[in-house]
């Protein structure tokens, strides 16, 4: 069973497009686009475990430009 989730990222203005990017990238990440608001990105993710979501936004954590994410996982 997947489990599926939806990263909020907070990011530092001048780098959101190129935080986009490598969030694409990473394994993991099924679409990730720009928000307006408190947040500057939404990531969708899925893993098949709690331990692979966490690992999943702890390498969004380390991308330059990230201040901070918050991760709802769905139910």
């Amino acid at each position: 069973m997947a489990l599926k989730a939806c990263i909020l990222i907070k990011t530092t203005p001048p780098q959101t497009d190129e935080v986009m990017k490598k969030a694409r990238q990473l394994n993991g990440v099924r679409k990730a686009f720009v928000a307006y608001g408190r947040f500057d990105l939404v990531a969708f993710a899925e893993g098949t475990t709690y331990d692979e979501i966490r690992k999943l936004t702890w390498d969004l954590n380390s991308i330059g430009g990230v201040r901070s994410t918050e991760t709802l996982v769905e139910a």
